[in-house]
């Protein structure tokens, strides 16, 4: 019972966390310090979790990936797969070759402090800063800001950096509205999300048991129902609120990660 309680906190904080730009794996470590949920099964139950928010997107915005599977690469046919496939590449290709060196060096409770910091630097430079936005809806993005929006997301790769708050930014500051940076980043975490899981769970799936498919499924079902009551708050959020809150949040939080953990 300790145990499913414990999957049940962790899968709201990973609900709440993995599409807001604060940071799910600096939350999910301080959790897990907090409630003594830790080590390899803490570790892998975390990868598995994370599929329920994948689900929480897809169901959320299952007609625009069902209208994507037309494949239709026509200069003004808006958004299609071919943006998130561009989007994808620049962080896929380093995920993969810098895979092993990330997973041993950068997920230290101080790597996470400067990720939180540094990225909420980075939110506050892409709130303020005077681009002219050129696409105020999700259709209106270009394949060329797709690119740059992937690019940024090569910083998500620095765990604490946050890939919300990554690509976000990285959208406003080539021209895309605050809103549909947002819708763009969910769609685009979707197949990425997808692919690292997987290639976590190869490498943890010793770690896989029948005993522990409860707290596994309790997991994944709380991240998504919370999932999708993020995205739906934060899309809503988006509409009112500077990102620049957000960032000061992130301060807020490294200082008591700081606190907590040094």
């Amino acid at each position: 019972m300790e145990d499913l309680i414990k999957a049940i906190i962790m899968g709201i904080v990973e609900g709440l966390t993995e599409f807001l730009p604060i940071s799910s794996t600096g939350h999910m470590i301080l959790t897990g310090e907090l409630i003594g949920f830790t080590g390899d099964r803490a570790d892998t139950f975390k990868v598995v979790i994370q599929l329920g928010a994948v689900l929480a997107v897809l169901v959320l915005y299952r007609t625009r990936f069902l209208k994507m599977l037309n494949f239709n690469f026509r200069k003004g046919s808006g958004l299609n797969a071919l943006h998130v496939a561009i989007a994808m590449m620049p962080a896929s290709v380093l995920a993969v070759a810098l895979h092993s060196v990330i997973k041993k060096y950068l997920f230290g409770y101080e790597t996470v402090l400067i990720g939180l910091v540094a990225g909420g630097i980075l939110m506050i430079v892409a709130d303020r800063s005077k681009r002219p936005i050129v696409a105020q809806e999700l259709d209106d993005i270009s394949y060329k800001q797709a690119f740059y929006i992937g690019c940024f997301q090569i910083l998500s790769l620095w765990p604490g950096f946050s890939r919300s708050g990554s690509t976000i930014s990285g959208g406003m500051l080539t021209g895309t509205s605050q809103k549909a940076a947002a819708e763009f980043t969910f769609i685009v975490s979707v197949p990425i999300m997808v692919g690292a899981s997987a290639v976590d769970l190869i490498g943890s799936r010793e770690f896989l048991t029948i005993a522990d498919l409860p707290l596994f499924l309790v997991g994944l079902i709380t991240a998504f129902i919370v999932g999708m009551i993020a995205v739906v708050t934060f899309i809503n959020m988006m509409k009112k609120l500077r990102l620049s809150y957000f960032a000061y949040y992130r301060f807020a939080l490294a200082a008591l990660f700081f606190f907590i953990m040094m």
